[in-house]
């Protein structure tokens, strides 16, 4: 019998959350949301959490928390995309005190790359693979023969003298009214320079905007082979779900 397990995706501009069956990964019923509080901080964003639980009650036991950071034994070490407030804090402290249930925290893409290397567009992938998430920044999640390397920041790469994820994220696409041919020739250059750096077989591209791959994937340039996510906006919930099963 599978496991239902709570799963929440702290976004820079929403918190969602979703109830999983984390043995087939499997989203039960309508994934929810809510604003990220402006300021996003502990308090307050722990607050958004516990609410959003209390409207899924069938998602007992242990918490996972997606989250856009560094993530080391719970404890928050960066905050490009959250409140500094949260700069040395225990965030699985922090919420499991809001919700009075424990909680593991991880990093965002890590989460989602989680989700798409053992249910969704890397199940089937051997060898090397990175998960690239396209929102509010750009998250990254490095695999090498299914095995997770944790907190990498692929996002934050110096590209044309400012971070990558200031060049190419879906919210600059949004914020500069970029077309698709003017995103991706952006995004194409990010592409680049993770393939010089890295050379991965498979990369798979995230994020909400992955449901609309098929309008931009033939502007897409890259050596590795490109996969849409399987799990799109989704993808970080179920991967915290998925986090929070009894090591």
């Amino acid at each position: 019998m599978s496991r239902n397990a709570l799963g929440v995706d702290v976004g820079g501009s929403s918190v969602k959350a979703g109830v999983v069956a984390v043995d087939t990964g499997q989203l039960l019923g309508e994934m929810i949301a809510a604003p990220t509080p402006d300021p996003s901080t502990p308090d307050r964003l722990a607050a958004t959490i516990a609410g959003l639980a209390q409207r899924l009650p069938e998602g007992r036991g242990c918490v996972g928390v997606a989250f856009p950071s560094v993530v080391r034994n719970g404890v928050i070490r960066t905050a490009a995309n959250i409140d500094h407030s949260w700069l040395g804090a225990n965030g699985a402290a922090v919420v499991g005190r809001a919700l009075g249930r424990p909680v593991v925290f991880l990093n965002d893409a890590d989460a989602a790359g989680m989700a798409e290397m053992r249910y969704g567009a890397g199940k089937d992938v051997t060898g090397s693979a990175i998960m690239l998430t396209f929102g509010t920044g750009i998250g990254s999640a490095l695999f090498v023969a299914g095995k997770l390397f944790a907190n990498t920041e692929l996002g934050h790469l110096e590209l044309h003298g400012m971070e990558a994820e200031k060049y190419a994220s879906a919210r600059v696409r949004t914020a500069l009214h970029l077309d698709f041919p003017a995103w991706i020739e952006r995004v194409n250059v990010y592409l680049e320079r993770i393939n010089a750096l890295f050379w991965p077989d498979v990369i798979i591209l995230g994020g909400a905007v992955s449901e609309r791959y098929a309008e931009f994937s033939g502007l897409l340039r890259c050596e590795a082979e490109l996969r849409p996510a399987h799990f799109a906006g989704q993808a970080g919930v179920i991967g915290a779900a998925m986090a929070s099963e009894a090591p």
